[in-house]
């Protein structure tokens, strides 16, 4: 059982959420310095300082803790976003923004970036959990851009598409298939399935909400 699911039945104490923070920030650190191969869960407990044991308690296996390091990051966004919310007029726009301000952080560390999305690719049923919670948080993340409270099934649907093609052009760039430019432009391209009958503050019943998120 990972310190996620252990989480959810008893809330973790305030020492316990400490080591947690602490093996993933050397995770994080051990990937941005050298990506996916960098992460030895060795060198994870001596930089955390933690036994290996007790970080396999946590994590079972590098792969769970790369896919926790990225719905931290996107934690990170989520707060960052909520105190700096896109500034488009319309739901596509702010999806755009919102989805190329990610990329453009994923970036500035290519070897951590490269990290979270091969464990979020080889990740298999055992890490359904966690890939699951990086899942909802990157949906969440997509709603608050759009300003939708109660989204329509439709809406739902759009935001999955979005998504998938978010994974994909991640995978195509750090793999050197596809170029800065053209991710840029699929996620311009993507986001503007959302069309205006999926933005807010145009009169609508499809479940919009006139105020930003927060």
């Amino acid at each position: 059982m990972t310190a996620e699911a252990r989480a959810a039945a008893s809330p973790l104490t305030e020492r316990q959420e400490a080591r947690r923070r602490r093996i993933l920030q050397a995770g994080a650190q051990l990937a941005g310095r050298g990506g996916f191969e960098a992460v030895q869960m060795r060198e994870v407990a001596d930089a955390a300082g933690v036994a290996l044991g007790t970080l396999y308690r946590y994590f079972p296996s590098k792969i769970h803790l790369l896919v926790a390091v990225m719905q931290d990051q996107l934690q990170h966004l989520q707060l960052t976003l909520r105190r700096r919310p896109p500034s488009g007029d319309d739901a596509a726009r702010r999806v755009a923004e919102t989805l190329l301000r990610a990329f453009r952080a994923l970036q500035r560390e290519p070897h951590l970036a490269d990290a979270m999305v091969r464990a979020l690719t080889f990740a298999d049923r055992g890490v359904s959990p966690e890939v699951d919670a990086v899942s909802r948080l990157t949906t969440a993340i997509i709603l608050d851009a759009m300003e939708l409270e109660d989204p329509t099934q439709e809406q739902l649907s759009v935001v999955r598409v979005i998504e998938h093609t978010w994974h994909s052009a991640l995978i195509t760039w750090l793999s050197g298939r596809e170029s800065i430019g053209q991710v840029e432009r699929d996620i311009e391209t993507v986001c503007g399935l959302i069309g205006p009958a999926h933005g807010s503050g145009d009169g609508d019943t499809d479940g919009s909400v006139d105020a930003p998120a927060v």
